[in-house]
């Protein structure tokens, strides 16, 4: 199945339905007056978060919807049929945003969430709401009130505790692959993932937490390079970052540089989601001698000046991977009784996710703004060198001056 986490469709809900002008005409009964009903509610737009979707890819091609319309009213005060409303299933994690005012309507975040997106119109009143004492023939309707339209854009994040960091090739996939029942692919080259890609780690028989692994990120990543600026959106809900290094590249090149790499992206793309509490995996240990582990861990720490939490492992031979594991099950029992003990502890991270999320969503909408201009074959203002500017700009200096004034 295509993974797909963005979509644009456009709701239209339906409109209400008139109110009907009609006066009694039956045998033997004078002056009937009038028996004209309300039209019926036009039907409203909803979405629901199902936990058997994992994608949008059901509104990559269908992009309209539109609820029922309210049917008219009719004679013998009789009121129309209220519009059916319309449920449109999206996975968990969904954010619901008007792209006309960047306004985040709602976030899917629990299985069974329900959320209005699109309001129908009210009902039209028949002539039989006009009557009075001094008005006893009235001729008044009115007509229902048109159903809510918007442009609404879709963005899915996945939900995981935990989110994998690092270049291409640092073997995350690889890691999911040794830690849960996920089979993401692997390769000896990069790239080789192109999704994220989920998997659940059971420690124990009632333990287990989600490992979330998005596409490597390389140098430029944060300016639009590579696959991995697209799917940092999706770390913004995890507790807890593992940043995994090669400590054996292929190509012989520094791996210092390549975590320094990771780091300065990061922080380009969210200095908030940098904030987020991280860890520091080097993997491929297998690949380099027992006795140079201990100088290249301190490289590498030293370089980035790290004073948290280090791990040293194989994945593909599984060594470390389990206390890992069980150190992140730890991690999460107690984060997790911490927020039930102390408000102003999950104050402080509800602070920081929306921070992470407004930082996310501004730093993605630049990007396209950017590729909105290249296509256009527009200049942003950054973009702009000292050879784009016009020399002959400088003789209008000595052009007439005009000077506006106001009567």
């Amino acid at each position: 199945m295509k993974f797909v986490d963005e979509v644009s469709i456009r709701v239209k809900a339906g409109d209400g339905g008139n109110g009907c002008m009609s006066f009694r005409r039956e045998k033997f009964i004078e002056n009937g007056g009038p028996n004209g009903g309300d039209g019926g509610d036009g039907g409203s737009i909803y979405m629901i978060a199902d936990e058997n979707l994992n994608t949008l890819v059901d509104y990559r091609y269908t992009r309209h919807f539109d609820a029922e319309r309210g049917s008219n009213g009719g004679s013998a005060d009789c009121t129309g049929k209220k519009g059916e409303e319309l449920v449109l299933r999206v996975p968990v994690g969904t954010t619901v945003i008007d792209a006309s005012t960047q306004e985040i309507i709602g976030d899917l975040t629990k299985a069974g969430q329900r959320l209005l997106v699109a309001m129908g119109g009210w009902h039209g009143l028949g002539n039989t709401r006009f009557k009075s004492s001094t008005n006893r023939a009235p001729r008044q309707t009115t007509p229902g009130k048109p159903g809510d339209q918007r442009d609404l854009k879709l963005e899915l994040k996945v939900l995981a505790d935990v989110g994998l960091l690092g270049l291409p090739n640092a073997g995350k996939s690889t890691f999911i692959r040794s830690v849960s029942a996920a089979k993401p692919k692997v390769a000896d080259y990069p790239f080789t993932t192109l999704i994220p890609n989920l998997g659940v780690v059971s420690v124990d028989r009632w333990k287990s937490f989600v490992v979330a692994d998005i596409p490597g990120l390389i140098e430029g990543a944060s300016d639009g390079a590579g696959l991995g600026i697209r799917f940092l959106k999706h770390l913004a809900r995890t507790r807890l970052l593992l940043h995994l290094v090669d400590m054996a590249p292929l190509d012989e090149s520094s791996a210092p540089d390549a975590a320094e790499i990771i780091v300065n992206e990061l922080v380009k793309f969210s200095p908030s989601l940098a904030e987020r509490d991280r860890w520091l995996v080097l993997n491929k240990c297998d690949q380099i001698l027992e006795e140079e582990h201990e100088a290249r861990v301190k490289e590498i720490v030293d370089r980035l000046e790290w004073t948290g939490p280090v791990y040293v492992i194989s994945a593909i031979a599984k060594e470390g991977t389990e206390q890992l594991s069980r150190d992140i099950m730890r991690y999460l029992e107690e984060r997790n009784l911490r927020l039930v003990e102390e408000p102003g502890y999950a104050e402080e991270l509800a602070e920081l996710d929306q921070r992470i999320e407004d930082e996310a969503r501004a730093q993605l909408q630049a990007l396209d703004d950017q590729r909105a201009l290249r296509r256009s074959g527009v200049k942003s203002v950054h973009d702009i060198g000292e050879d784009d500017w016009d020399e002959d700009d400088e003789d209008d200096e000595d052009g007439p001056e005009i000077i506006y004034v106001r009567d």
